[in-house]
């Protein structure tokens, strides 16, 4: 723990365009941390300040039991899209491979670390523990800089709110990879203008 301490602390100190980001983005069956399972994975890296789209991973994630399906709305992945895909073990290898050395960014951590973190967890691997870019968080701090006098709970929430109070144009939401690159645009934008130079900048 110490020794990841100190990676995290140096990654921190470095240049933010100079480390791999990974923009990451779950789709699951349900917001119950305890109920809910990853249904859908999309990442995508930012290097040297530049989304490699042709870089990203996205995959739907096979169900090894039940499911609770109240996100169906939101998504709409069902139950008989997930019999060819990947179990969960061979998404997380994928995933852990990918953020060895690199810094994760999600958009509204409190929502997909816990589920990242139990998959970790259920596949039998360790949690990398990577330095983390809440696009949320960001989005917070940039509204809290504009409108000194605005409450932080003003600032927008949602990812495709947060894109529109910033100017961005509006995507395809609730599907993993969109949303993966959707948040790695509007990291690209809130590091501008919050004049980020090192990754802990951003942290």
């Amino acid at each position: 723990m110490i020794r990841a301490g100190r990676r995290r602390r140096g990654i921190a100190q470095r240049p933010w365009g100079g480390v791999d980001c990974w923009a990451l983005d779950l789709e699951m069956s349900g917001l119950d941390r305890a109920a809910g399972r990853i249904m859908a994975v999309g990442m995508v890296p930012l290097r040297d300040r530049v989304i490699r789209v042709g870089e990203g991973f996205a995959t739907l994630v096979r169900a090894d039991g039940p499911l609770d399906m109240s996100g169906v709305a939101a998504h709409h992945i069902l139950p008989d899209q997930l019999t060819a895909a990947p179990f969960l073990d061979e998404v997380v290898a994928e995933i852990d491979r990918r953020l060895d050395g690199s810094v994760l960014v999600v958009h509204a951590a409190e929502i997909d670390l816990p589920f990242l973190r139990r998959a970790f967890g259920d596949a039998g691997r360790p949690w990398p523990d990577p330095p983390v870019i809440d696009t949320l968080r960001l989005v917070r701090r940039h509204e809290r800089h504009r409108l000194a006098a605005e409450p932080v709970e003003a600032a927008p929430g949602g990812l495709a709110a947060a894109r529109a109070a910033l100017g961005l144009p509006s995507h395809e939401a609730h599907d993993a990879f969109a949303d993966a690159v959707a948040s790695a645009e509007l990291l690209l934008v809130l590091a501008h203008r919050l004049g980020a130079r090192t990754v802990g900048d951003l942290l």
